[in-house]
């Protein structure tokens, strides 16, 4: 297109940005196709790929699965489960309760060959979450260990499977003569993965095949390293599977021929003896990791040479932590990125050292993505270095919210706009920087006041170990910053100086007025700050343990 700028991708007639890489080719979308097909026949092109290459570690327990191994467990599992399962209906859902393991991306990969929707939650679901979430997913079947599988609610009866029981391994040693090949439509739903927005209230989102396979053939295109020099790669995942960044990367791992290293839970010293143990060369992760890696005084025990790319998301990475990481790292690029639950993974992010020299951005549109910066009040279309709501179109963008119409219908638009409720802008590179969630910004009088960039600025002050910024009532002002820090171990700076050192470098209605130390932010797993744990907290005028 003429109108199209080719530094940027942003066209003056539509105003849109249009992503300035290569388009990733997808199948006809009547085609029969699961993303379990789809991610193998990837990995079986590969001329580098071998049967015998590790595809799976517990880090924990040491335990190993070959590509070759994972392949006959999932079609062992697969023939298991089609004799198993209920009648074939539509939109058959399978509960996941499970902390990560090496069984995970087998079920997760079986029940998706057969056309089943997977549901994985979190295993440290209380029973009445649980019970929410059954509702609305509404399975036919549950997996689970039997460490957790007591708090699955009784009534309705759910035939379940307990993942460390002997019916379970014969399960993955079955091999059923009488097993048909299923035909899975494109259009189908994969995936019903969990996103609490801003509102508190938990949405299903859903995720078709067609979806993931977007998401998987654009993976193809965006590989960080890919030349003779580099060794095999082996990633290691801190994410947790039953969230959407860390279900995306294994389907892009199992794609593309990768190792990973599996956690069965986060534990920040076992990580980095998990890096220097199997030479892990990458590893996706959020902010908080980042810093913890920038600051921690456990990081110089272990050799962590073999490491040469971590995949920033999950939230924004200020550039000071940014900085200090690769003052530490300076052989390791930080490639960011920015995506959604409703995305299915990353739809922006940096293919090459130049890229990563942009820090604070979390990339270019990724291939088949479209954007639009948008007014939130006009609904007018912003131009390059205008901040607005960010929009967001493709083959990848999720099939809607599970039975929440009014949602759905709010977040996608007629034309298929995703409105992403982040607040952001594109520079005139096509850089897209991410400034904080709309409904998070602070309304100090006539301001607004994004919370992530003070956070920013309080995880570069070297006392502080991490911090979080809420707004906080005033009568006069309507709301002010409010900071809650955790201050490094043996450190005893004020709330007045960390006040100074802020108001010393930013504009006056910026300013945190005022500070509560306490152990630990409340996140979520993929990193974001639980804000409203926090404001609950400063309002109840509670202690300042939390």
């Amino acid at each position: 297109m003429a109108d199209v700028d080719p530094r940027n991708g942003f066209c003056s007639t539509t105003k849109t940005f249009h992503s300035l890489r290569k388009p990733a080719s997808l199948p006809p979308p009547s085609q029969p196709l699961s993303i379990t097909e789809y991610t193998l026949s990837l990995l079986q092109s590969n001329g580098a790929f071998s049967y015998s290459t590790d595809f799976l570690i517990d880090s924990t327990a040491g335990h190993r699965l070959s590509y070759g191994e994972f392949i006959r467990q999932v079609h062992s599992l697969s023939a298991s489960l089609f004799a198993k399962l209920p009648p074939r209906g539509k939109n058959q859902v399978a509960l996941i309760l499970s902390p990560t393991s090496i069984h995970i991306p087998v079920i997760y990969f079986s029940l998706l060959h057969l056309g089943v929707t997977i549901s994985p939650v979190n295993p440290v679901s209380t029973k009445s979450e649980l019970t929410d979430l059954i509702r609305l997913c509404n399975p036919v079947i549950a997996f689970a260990t039997s460490s957790v599988a007591d708090k699955l609610p009784s009534s309705p009866p759910l035939t379940t499977i307990i993942i460390d029981s002997p019916e379970f391994h014969s399960m993955l040693q079955n091999s059923n003569p009488n097993f048909t090949h299923v035909n899975v439509n494109q259009s189908s739903t994969a995936g019903i993965l969990y996103s609490s927005g801003t509102t508190g209230r938990i949405k299903g989102v859903e995720l078709t095949h067609r979806n993931f396979i977007a998401m998987t053939a654009i993976s193809q295109h965006t590989r960080f390293v890919n030349d003779e020099t580099t060794p095999h790669p082996v990633a290691l995942f801190p994410l947790p599977l039953f969230h959407v960044f860390g279900f995306f990367m294994l389907i892009r791992a199992a794609s593309l021929g990768d190792t990973l290293v599996l956690m069965e839970r986060f534990d920040f010293g076992n990580m980095l003896r998990a890096v220097e143990r199997y030479k892990v060369t990458f590893m996706p992760v959020s902010p908080p990791l980042v810093l913890a890696m920038a600051k921690s005084d456990l990081v110089p025990k272990y050799d962590l040479s073999s490491l040469l790319i971590i995949g920033c998301g999950g939230a924004p990475l200020g550039k000071e932590v940014a900085s200090s990481f690769t003052a530490r790292f300076p052989n390791v690029e930080i490639v960011q990125g920015y995506g959604l639950t409703e995305t299915g993974g990353g739809v922006t992010g940096m293919n090459d050292p130049d890229e990563c020299k942009h820090h604070g951005s979390a990339g270019r549109l990724s291939p088949n993505v479209e954007a639009k910066i948008v007014d939130p009040e006009t609904g007018k279309a912003l131009s390059p270095m205008q901040q607005g709501e960010l929009w967001l179109r493709g083959p990848m963008i999720m099939k809607g919210y599970v039975r929440d119409n009014e949602a759905t219908a709010a977040t996608v638009d007629s034309e298929g706009w995703l409105k992403t409720g982040d607040l952001c802008y594109f520079d005139y590179d096509g850089f897209l920087f991410v400034v904080d969630r709309l409904k998070e910004l602070i309304k100090y009088k006539a301001y607004q006041v994004p919370p992530a960039e003070l956070e920013r600025y309080l995880q570069s002050i070297l006392e502080v170990e991490d911090a979080a910024v809420i707004p906080y009532p005033d009568e006069e002002a309507g709301q002010i910053p409010m900071a809650y820090v955790v201050r490094k171990p043996g450190s005893k700076i004020s709330g007045t100086q960390i006040m100074e050192i802020i108001a010393k470098q930013v504009s006056p209605y910026k300013k945190i007025k005022k500070v509560a130390f306490i152990n630990a932010i409340p996140k979520n797993p993929a990193g974001k700050i639980l804000r409203r744990e926090l404001v609950k907290h400063a309002l109840s005028g509670a202690s300042s343990k939390l």
